[in-house]
């Protein structure tokens, strides 16, 4: 998921479209598709294997004048599910291709053999091989019409219902929904919309409640300026001086040249670049927070430990810098996130994060009922002022997809606050990452369950176990697979 920071930064990221293509497959059963082969696919910590598997789902779930269908994929891996009507783990993918996020999701692979789980990662609408109309999908806004996270619900839900009635011995197996980010909300709401369906969900870094009206729309940028100014000295306060610095280096010719070659950029910048140059600046800064690891890792870009503090030690001037001396350290900082590995040849700014994931389908989402508000005023966050504005959002959304966002939506169809009726959801946030701002950190019941990682960012509990884990996020994943053990016993004894 990623914060949308201003009209320029949207226009921007448009420009990434999604690439994908089908492959062909083989009848399986009537519902099921499926490869001959299975893969093996490289993640952080080594290898890992599944099926490819293809479902045919209805284009249009809640209507009946569209009876088209498509092919929706998903990953398969039963090593350690070694009891009829064992545990089902079913990942609710998010806004990119599938096979990414299996792969930076080991918390499901560690967890597996403890619970005898059958694994299952299923692919978003929209999003990488899972098409409803193929190359076409993204042409019009006929064809984006359904792409809508209730629509994603309604796949999973009938997914599921159709795994445990095809594959031997799954008739009547627990269901537990994880997610992170959008994929985090997906697992709650799937828990709440589909009560019948999963048992419980793992709800991971899920912004549930980042819509309007719900919290301050400046809370997001006040905790990645946190993040900066708790990893060094001066860090913070210099990027909040970045921006003046930006705008006075940019304002001759020779200014611009200099910037230019001072951060390695592709292309030439222009007076009429500055603008997005800002935007790919604060959009840097917002994805370190979120990524901020205690190891190396290869999530949104390759990284080093605890990437934030190795940013701020060129961040470390005193006020009496020039503006150059500031933009340098701002370079060299930059740097950090785009090009830790050396092979970078130049930094391109209208690219901040890994090409798996579907920008274009996650700002139709944002254009249409993920509404979600931020602001900054460049004194409780270190970024330029910026109010947010609805009807110019409105507008933009309108250009470009020629759609207008509803702006309350997300909070009627799932209920805003109000979910104390709901049951078996465990909230899990970082206190390193921004998305907590609209996440659930304290309990709504005794099954509705928030778990805060007070030194983790974002969804850091999904990954993979790793030997510089902080102990707060080990404490986590166990209480996690404690919620899933209860959810499974009671489901067992009550079947």
């Amino acid at each position: 998921m990623r914060a949308l920071s201003g009209s320029s930064s949207l226009t921007a990221a448009l420009l990434l479209l999604l690439s994908a293509g089908f492959h062909v497959v083989a009848l399986k059963t009537p519902h099921l598709l499926g490869r001959h082969r299975a893969t093996r696919s490289f993640s952080q910590q080594g290898t890992v294997f599944y099926k490819t598997l293809y479902f045919e789902q209805q284009i249009d779930h809640f209507g009946f004048l569209e009876n088209g269908t498509f092919k929706q994929r998903f990953l398969f891996n039963d090593e350690h599910w070694h009891q009829k009507n064992g545990p089902i783990l079913f990942y609710t993918g998010n806004e990119g291709d599938i096979t990414w996020f299996c792969n930076n999701t080991g918390f499901m692979w560690d967890t597996a053999e403890e619970l005898g789980a059958l694994l299952i990662f299923a692919e978003h609408r929209y999003y990488g091989e899972s098409l409803p109309f193929g190359d076409e999908s993204y042409s019009n806004a006929k064809y984006l019409n359904y792409l809508t996270s209730e629509q994603a619900l309604a796949d999973f839900a009938v997914l599921i219902e159709n795994l445990k009635k095809s594959f031997p011995g799954a008739q009547n197996s627990p269901v537990i929904a994880i997610g992170g980010s959008y994929g985090g909300m997906l697992s709650a709401w799937l828990r709440m919309k589909y009560p019948s369906v999963v048992i419980g969900a793992l709800a991971a870094s899920a912004p549930i409640w980042q819509f309007t009206d719900m919290v301050p729309c400046g809370d997001f940028y006040k905790i990645v300026t946190q993040d900066f100014a708790n990893s060094g000295i001066n860090c913070s306060k210099n990027i909040r001086r970045s921006w003046m610095a930006v705008n006075n280096v940019s304002s001759t010719e020779e200014g611009l040249q200099w910037l230019y070659k001072e951060f390695g950029l592709c292309s030439p910048l222009k007076e009429e670049d500055v603008g997005g140059f800002k935007g790919w600046l604060q959009e840097t800064w917002v994805n370190l927070a979120m990524v901020d690891y205690p190891y190396e890792a290869n999530f949104l870009q390759p990284l080093p430990r605890w990437p934030i503090k190795v940013v701020c030690s060129h961040l470390q001037f005193d006020t009496g810098v020039s503006d150059k001396q500031l933009l340098h350290g701002i370079a060299q900082a930059v740097k950090v996130y785009y090009n830790y590995t050396g092979s970078a040849v130049c930094l391109n700014t209208s690219q901040t994060a890994t090409g798996s994931l579907g920008f274009r389908g996650w700002f139709y989402q944002a254009c249409t009922e993920m509404v979600m508000p931020m602001c900054t005023d460049g004194i409780q966050d270190m970024f330029e002022p910026q109010v947010w504005n609805f009807q110019a959002f409105s507008d933009e959304c309108y250009e470009i997809f020629g759609v207008r966002p509803r702006e309350h939506w997300a909070g009627s169809v799932y209920g805003g606050k109000n979910i104390g009726s709901h049951s078996n959801i465990v909230f899990s946030n970082g206190g390193l990452d921004p998305w907590m701002s609209g996440g659930v950190t304290k309990n709504l019941s005794d099954s509705l369950v928030a778990i805060v990682i007070p030194d983790g960012a974002h969804h850091l509990d999904l990954r993979y176990n790793n030997e510089y884990d902080p102990q707060t996020v080990v404490r986590a994943r166990a209480l996690e697979v404690q919620y899933f053990k209860q959810w499974i016993k009671h489901s067992t004894l009550t079947r």
